[in-house]
């Protein structure tokens, strides 16, 4: 909902005078601005959580507005340390730099230091391993809760497998994989497409002559369609046909052996069509 500045000011002045310790000591533009934002963002949290016609209706006061906000960022970064905590005691990072770095040693830095109170909206991390869903638009609290979540669901897909075997996935996709700056399961879902292109168990990770061509023909050129265009590798009939199978052996697998099959499959999804782009760009 939209607020005009004559309501939120008053907020932010309130909050203003905690910031300053009840001194009356000038602000900075940019620490009024601070305060603006987070004032802003504790609103949209009770936008975004709570009843919607509760809050289009007009009978929420725009100072109800952030204070429940308030207190809904406080209960998500509960939540979020909870589930942190949760996932970090059995956490395997692989000896990937990134994934150790930003998860060991970055995320109990946000907690450290996060200012609920004057500063929401900071997200504090750069959040450098990169997850397979897009949390461009979220910041503060809402960033890292998210993040969080995309890490367990991770640890619940790559759990289904040795951990050598994720390792094996990771050491042919890079021989340097400790230092590379990708999504694991990524790695290992295309680790899985060509296999099952390949028509090679798992638990086989050298790929012979005849089964790398065997991946390479999926993506053979056809002749020029009628309208004269050669549709992209990832598009052609073949192309598409392997991405159904694997997709099919992929959700096969996990719910033959996860009970929140449904909750990596919907992570995953997306993931495959990127694998088929980028292996149909380095067929061609």
């Amino acid at each position: 909902m939209e607020l005009t500045m004559e309501e939120l000011v008053p907020i932010v002045g309130k909050l203003a005078e905690k910031y300053t310790a009840f001194e009356h000591t000038s602000m900075t533009y940019e620490e009024a601005q601070q305060l603006m934002q987070a004032v802003k963002y504790c609103i949209h949290e009770t936008e975004i959580s709570v009843n919607r016609t509760a809050v289009a209706d007009g009978n929420m006061t725009a100072q109800k507005l952030y204070e429940a906000g308030a207190k809904q960022v406080e209960e998500k970064a509960r939540k979020a340390l909870e589930l942190y905590n949760e996932i970090t005691p059995a956490f395997v990072h692989y000896d990937n730099y990134c994934l150790h770095d930003t998860v060991i040693d970055g995320l109990p830095e946000f907690f450290k230091w996060y200012d609920m109170k004057f500063c929401p909206q900071d997200t504090i991390l750069t959040l450098d391993y990169p997850v397979l869903k897009n949390l461009s638009g979220l910041e503060g609290i809402d960033r890292i809760y998210e993040f969080i979540l995309c890490i367990r669901t991770e640890e619940k897909f790559l759990n289904l497998f040795p951990e050598d075997y994720v390792r094996s996935a990771l050491l042919n996709y890079d021989s340097r994989y400790e230092d590379m700056i990708e999504n694991i399961c990524w790695v290992v879902l295309r680790d899985i497409a060509c296999h099952v292109m390949a028509k090679k168990p798992l638990s086989e990770q050298k790929f012979t002559e005849e089964e790398c061509q065997r991946i390479q023909s999926v993506w053979e050129q056809p002749e020029a369609q009628a309208e004269g265009r050669i549709p992209n590798a990832w598009e052609q009939p073949k192309a598409q046909a392997a991405m159904e199978q694997v997709s099919h052996a992929v959700a096969s697998l996990v719910q033959e052996h996860s009970e929140d099959a449904e909750e990596i499959l919907l992570y995953l999804d997306g993931a495959l069509l990127d694998i088929f782009i980028r292996l149909g760009a380095a067929s061609e």
